[in-house]
């Protein structure tokens, strides 16, 4: 049984992995200080005598005793990370340091959930992890895209200055089960728009890309990257690579949830990518890992879900 800390452990992503964790026979430490968390997430966990929930923000240090650490600390959609940008880059810059110390201190492991926004609006199609990325470092959501970039910087020199054994995964959009129902992601709001019968707002003329990665395949391809063998750090992309266009995507909504829900046009945001997919043969070989689940039946499972809560 190892201890592993996971901060942001009460959110949508967190919260997923805090469970696998759990059935996995591990003791697990839920930290989160419930911005964008929510107890309603790990409710079901906190009669487990492995579990612990913490309240507490990364942006401060804690000392724990651990053996692993997942940081997934940091609001990850532009409705959130955009209400306090200064507290979003300070949660990413801020969290990395503390983590990385306790790393250090216990000589544990920590991964660090990047993210596909390290890459901006790219110009390399799919993007490896070899792209450095075309990122505006003073834009509307430079405090979300520079603050992941400079806490892949801080994992490396920790990694070459302290020899602190770190693992670095992009993360691509992600859906399903317990996302919130404001978020501002697109499959949500596509979700909750679609049910209540509103209009679907979509964003430009929908031509632009996405590739949607069920939950429960993010949460394999984050633990198999915790545990490879010492002194590949990665990064890693994880994502899935069937790639649907924005106006695809309102569509397969309406026509699942049988939804009347007319399709209405809003003017693109400032720096929102036009392409986004990963390429994943570094996962593949690496790891061996692949998604599997496909948007079908991923999004089955994710509307069941938002017809429960709405």
């Amino acid at each position: 049984m190892k201890r592993i800390l996971v901060t942001g452990g009460a959110g949508f992503l967190g919260s997923h992995l805090c469970e696998r964790l759990l059935a996995g026979g591990h003791f697990v430490i839920c930290l989160d200080n419930f911005f964008t968390g929510s107890k309603e997430n790990i409710r079901h966990l906190l009669g487990n005598a492995h579990f612990e929930s913490i309240r507490h923000d990364v942006i401060n240090p804690i000392y724990l005793e651990v053996d692993q650490i997942y940081n997934l600390a940091c609001p990850a959609s532009p409705v959130h990370y955009q209400y306090n940008p200064i507290k979003t880059i300070k949660t990413s810059v801020m969290g990395a340091i503390n983590t990385l110390g306790l790393a250090k201190r216990m000589k544990g492991r920590i991964l660090q959930a990047s993210t596909s926004e390290v890459y901006g609006d790219p110009e390399i199609h799919p993007q490896p992890e070899g792209y450095w990325g075309h990122v505006n470092p003073i834009g509307i959501r430079s405090c979300y895209d520079e603050g992941k970039r400079a806490a892949e910087c801080l994992m490396m020199d920790y990694h070459r200055q302290n020899n602190v054994d770190v693992k670095i995964v992009r993360i691509f959009n992600t859906y399903g089960p317990r996302m919130a129902i404001h978020d501002g992601r697109v499959v949500s709001n596509f979700i909750v728009q679609a049910l209540k019968g509103e209009n679907i707002t979509v964003y430009g003329d929908g031509s632009q890309t996405r590739s949607f990665c069920y939950v429960d395949d993010m949460i394999e391809g984050l633990i198999r990257m915790m545990d490879s063998p010492e002194g590949f750090t990665g990064p890693v992309n994880i994502g899935t690579q069937q790639e649907f266009t924005i106006l695809d995507l309102a569509e397969i909504v309406i026509r699942m949830t049988g939804s009347k829900s007319q399709i209405v046009f809003r003017p693109l945001p400032q720096d929102d990518p036009i392409q986004r997919q990963p390429d994943i043969t570094l996962a593949r070989e690496k790891l061996g890992w692949a998604p599997s689940t496909p948007l079908n039946e991923g999004m089955e499972k994710t509307i069941a879900y938002f017809r429960m809560v709405i």
